[in-house]
């Protein structure tokens, strides 16, 4: 989080006495804030016109500098090296000094994690009034403020809206969501940003040096990645490192304290899963969990790897700041330039999804074995929208799934055991013809209607035999198809109106008009119920013979021809030569607020 001072650090003899990076390089000055100067300018230019707000609220991801910005505006306030505030502290003064060692008694740091309960604050109100010992105000900072109970944030408010006027509040948390929005609305917000990874570089480099450590860019770089936004976690892995390194920082070194995978070993698992190739991807896993190869790391490298090829993808090689380190920039190049943004894309969700399944498993190299896989079998996936595409233009799909006509006869085979007669092939006929789509418009309703139900008669037979109680059908839009339910046969309008049956009879009808359709159904109060089907009489030609007159119309002539289709069952009420109903102009949908009458 902070610039080195101009001073060189002390050194530290005695490792009982030894001082954390982290704290030995915390900022003093608003100056030193690193990532943050929009949040220093702003404080900076309130102590220089004397515009300083009673409270404040700090918020942001960890490590950015929230406390430490908290610290620096305390002694700025209560600084006692002027006669007023200052945006630069002197830090020699008693009040500079007290702070930064935490020790001040007119600066009280709040843990909001141990001390969230209302009693606690109470306490803190009773001491409010008291004025400062020795600087000009009474700051209170309140550390993870978030996790003070809803009582607690109740007796706060009125103190927090209107404190003494020696009295300042700084709010500091992560979580700002969980802040009810009453003390919202009573601070001043300031929102610190995750610090870039050039940042932290630059910093953790100016820091091994006054370290006396020698340190591969590489391998700062990599620290920088690690942290994530976060300039107290690089501070801290990297004394960690330090630590165990024999004076030269590598990138090597870094990997094998980490558990993760050299930059070399993460372009290989790529190559391997671009190419298809997911046993060679196995194999070198398996290889590298036995060497201690972490699996998660692994998984964050390779989602960074992957947010690489995005952006490779979308903006081309000259993006700032990728994600990889640049011995990796050709080959995000290479592998992005062979790869469409939404296979991309979906690598992307297969890997943000697997490390969120990574929490809290026992089993995660198989985790990572199977997300593996799923990269490797992208391309063999097809997209959700064109799988609707082709649904929606049947013609294509039935030409693409329709066997060729082979010169044995198991169809005619069929036929005969089935007492129908092969029908010739006709020579100037396609597969194609039977799955031309027809638009709908007035002009072709009638033929519309025909095709759709008979096609709902074979894919949805339940959805028939409710449509069959239709009193009239009319469009009334492109594509729009309104179909009318006498007001005795409400329990069939019901069972068509449903979220789950409409999208199905808008799908069968978008395979006849090859285009997305739309269906309304409504209540006429005016129609009549329409006649039940005939029932079937002792004159009824048997099923067989009914079999055999309906294998004779062109259209089962042409599924017996292309698809070897025979008829197996016909309904007694099925009539291919029924006249459809007068279509009539729809009107608005009615509610029906009269008994259901019985549909037999």
């Amino acid at each position: 989080m902070a610039k080195a001072k101009p001073t060189p650090a002390p050194q530290q003899p005695e490792a009982a006495g030894y001082t954390v990076v982290a704290r030995r390089y915390r900022p003093q000055q608003f100056a030193e804030l690193i990532g943050q100067e929009h949040v220093a300018g702003a404080l900076t230019n309130a102590l220089n016109s004397g515009r300083v707000a009673h409270a404040y609220l700090f918020t942001g991801a960890r490590g950015v500098g929230k406390t430490s910005a908290a610290r620096i505006l305390a002694k700025a306030l209560n600084c006692l090296a002027g006669d007023k505030p200052t945006a630069t502290p002197c830090d020699k003064c008693a009040s500079c000094v007290a702070v930064t060692a935490g020790d001040d008694v007119d600066v009280l740091e709040i843990d909001g994690a141990s001390n969230n309960k209302v009693e606690e604050v109470r306490d803190l109100r009773a001491g409010v009034g008291f004025r400062p010992t020795r600087g000009r105000f009474k700051i209170y900072i309140i550390d993870e403020v978030h996790m003070l109970s809803t009582s607690a944030f109740n007796a706060l408010l009125k103190t927090l809206e209107e404190p003494p006027e020696h009295v300042k509040f700084i709010l500091a948390t992560t979580e700002v969501q969980k802040i009810p929005i009453t003390i919202l609305s009573r601070c001043q917000r300031f929102d610190f940003a995750h610090v870039g990874p050039l940042k932290i570089f630059e910093q953790l480099k100016r820091i091994a040096e006054r370290e006396g450590h020698k340190a591969d860019d590489d391998a700062l770089k990599l620290v920088a990645r690690r942290a994530a936004g976060s300039m107290r976690d690089s501070q801290s892995l990297l004394d960690q490192l330090l630590a165990s390194c024999d004076g030269h920082l590598t990138a090597a070194h870094v990997a094998q304290v980490l558990g993760t995978a050299g930059d070399d070993r993460v372009c290989e698992l790529a190559s391997a899963i671009l190419a298809n190739d997911p046993k060679t991807a196995l194999d070198l896993i398996s290889q590298w969990v036995d060497q201690g190869l972490q699996v998660g790391e692994l998984v964050d490298q390779l989602v960074e790897y992957w947010r690489a090829l995005m952006l490779v993808n979308c903006g081309g090689p000259g993006v700032r700041e990728l994600p990889v380190s640049p011995n990796q920039t050709e080959s995000v190049t290479k592998h992005a330039q062979a790869l469409s943004l939404d296979a991309i894309l979906g690598g992307l969700e297969v890997l943000t999804a697997t490390k969120g399944r990574l929490r809290g498993s026992t089993h995660t190299q198989v985790l990572l074995e199977m997300a593996v896989v799923r990269l490797a079998r992208l391309s063999e996936l097809r997209a959700v929208a064109d799988l609707l595409q082709t649904l929606a233009q049947p013609g294509a799909l039935q030409v693409a799934s329709a066997p060729a006509p082979r010169a044995n006869t198991s169809a005619p085979e069929a036929a005969k055991k089935n007492g129908l007669a092969p029908a010739k092939p006709a020579e100037s006929a396609t597969p194609a013809t039977t799955s031309v789509t027809l638009a709908l418009t007035d002009a072709t309703l009638r033929e519309v209607w025909e095709r759709f139900t008979a096609l709902a008669h074979e894919k949805a037979p339940i959805l028939a035999k409710h449509l069959r109680f239709a009193s009239s059908y009319a469009t009334f839009g492109p594509n729009s198809l309104a179909i009318r339910f006498p007001i005795g046969y409400t329990q069939a309008y019901t069972a068509c109106i449903g979220e789950e049956p409409t999208q199905r009879l808008e799908l069968l009808l978008g395979r006849v008009t090859g285009a997305p359709s739309k269906i309304q159904f409504e209540l006429d109060r005016t129609a009549t119920a329409p006649a039940e089907p005939p029932a079937r009489t002792a004159t009824a030609p048997p099923a067989g013979d009914r079999k055999k007159s309906l294998a004779q119309l062109p259209l089962f002539r042409k599924a017996a021809e292309v698809l070897g289709a025979q008829v197996w069952h016909v309904d007694e009420d099925f009539n291919p030569a029924a006249v459809p109903r007068p279509a009539q102009p729809p009107t608005a949908p009615e509610t029906s607020t009269e008994p259901t009458g019985d549909e037999g």
